[in-house]
């Protein structure tokens, strides 16, 4: 089965066509947790990755915009706020919702959400019609991510870290690709040249409606079968209530440090070292890479070892880069920026996987949850270290939240991976 699985996935796995091909080849003959769905896990990583590059647009030409608009850093933070807002407060509803009631052409409208918002901030001429894009993009994207993420773990044969790495990767890899884009296409052809990236768009919504056609016929054979009983979690309610609550907190750590890095991390770069906007990006580059490898690495760690073992490492292993930072030169700020990417960004694939165990009877609500809560503290906490930054100065800003990961020590309190499952 494993090599039916590799055969329909050959050739060039990127291509939009090969992968619609193999898609369509990818029939749901057996069940899901026999098989690994290669072709639809590269199809949705490939979608992620063209969601997450036209997300990241927008904060790589943030520079541009504060030299356009005159923006302060508190209205960068205040955009910044309203796209991951609109990205993250539907995010649990849509999850919840297609839960009880699948829509398998609802990622294609999300996308086509996303492809709006970029012609918008395309042709925007004033602050307000950036928000506007801003929240077009946030709600594509708050449609995207949880219908995506079940169909990631009904695809993955069981190997749930592996296809949640897989499928988030694609993201990371996509919000690396953003600032190049910036750097080459919009600083040189200017604002307008957003509008190139609608294709982008519309590849995504291909590939999305051939997923859902996968899905719509998984879940056609699944009703035509005997019914299973729904999974229910190992652990009494209240301690669930409590773990997911623990859970939240490793995610504020890191989102929040990820937030101040995200937006505001070529501002550091330019005043603190005097590089250009276009290096700036680049630096933007090297380190947003580094967090699509990281998290591509711990999604198949986490199947060996444990997530567990996972989240420790990576929140708390990350404190010793972030404490040296403020105080790195140029060159020792791109190699810790790097690592802190890496070790930061394995923590999120074994975050979601393990929550998704704890829950296992509402995975799209979950992933939604999780995602949408992500997408929400990084909204929040760049507006907030935006405000900070206004009035103490964006090294400070940097100081303050190195400390963000002790907060790390409370994954002592998680139960372990084999207390969360059900024999």
């Amino acid at each position: 089965m494993r090599r039916e699985s590799e055969a329909v996935c050959a050739g060039p796995l990127f291509s939009p066509r090969a992968l619609v091909m193999s898609i369509s080849t990818a029939s749901p003959t057996t069940t899901p947790e026999t098989r690994t769905a290669l072709s639809v896990l590269f199809a949705l990583s490939a979608c992620h990755l063209l969601n997450d590059t036209i997300q990241s647009l927008l904060p790589a030409i943030y520079p541009v915009l504060h030299q356009n608009y005159a923006l302060t850093f508190t209205q960068i933070g205040v955009l910044h706020f309203v796209f991951q807002v609109t990205a993250s407060l539907l995010q649990p509803a849509v999850g919840f919702v297609t839960d009880k009631r699948p829509m398998f052409r609802l990622a294609t409208i999300g996308m086509g959400a996303s492809l709006l918002g970029l012609v918008i901030l395309a042709f925007a001429t004033q602050y307000w019609v950036l928000l506007l894009a801003a929240a077009s993009i946030g709600i594509g994207s708050s449609i995207f991510h949880p219908d995506s993420s079940r169909n990631a773990r009904a695809a993955s044969g069981g190997r749930y870290g592996f296809a949640q790495s897989l499928f988030q990767v694609g993201g990371n890899t996509g919000s690396a690709i953003g600032p190049l884009l910036a750097a080459y296409v919009v600083l040189p052809f200017g604002q307008s040249s957003i509008a190139w990236f609608s294709v982008l768009a519309l590849t995504g919504m291909v590939l999305l409606w051939n997923v859902g056609s996968w899905a719509k016929a998984l879940h056609a054979q699944r009703s035509s079968g005997p019914k299973a009983k729904a999974p229910e979690s190992a652990l009494p309610h209240r301690k669930v209530v409590i773990v997911i609550g623990i859970l939240a907190l490793l995610v504020f750590s890191k989102y929040l440090y990820l937030a101040s890095l995200t937006s505001y991390y070529t501002f550091f770069l330019i005043e603190r070292f005097g590089v250009s906007v276009r290096d700036s990006q680049l630096l933007l580059f090297v380190f947003l890479g580094a967090v699509a490898l990281g998290t591509f690495a711990g999604g198949p760690i986490g199947d060996r070892i444990g997530r567990k073992a996972v989240i420790w490492v990576s929140i708390l292993g990350a404190l010793p880069f972030t404490l040296a930072l403020p105080y790195a030169n140029l060159f020792w700020t791109a190699v810790l920026s790097a690592i802190i990417g890496v070790v930061l960004a394995s923590a999120f694939s074994a975050i979601i996987v393990y929550a998704q165990q704890l829950v296992p009877n509402r995975v799209g609500m979950i992933s939604g949850l999780f995602f949408g809560f992500a997408f929400g503290v990084a909204g929040v906490g760049a507006a907030f270290l935006g405000m900070v930054a206004d009035a103490k100065g964006i090294l400070f800003v940097y100081h303050v939240c190195a400390f963000l990961p002790l907060i790390g020590l409370v994954t002592v309190f998680l139960p372990a991976d084999n207390a969360i499952r059900r024999r």
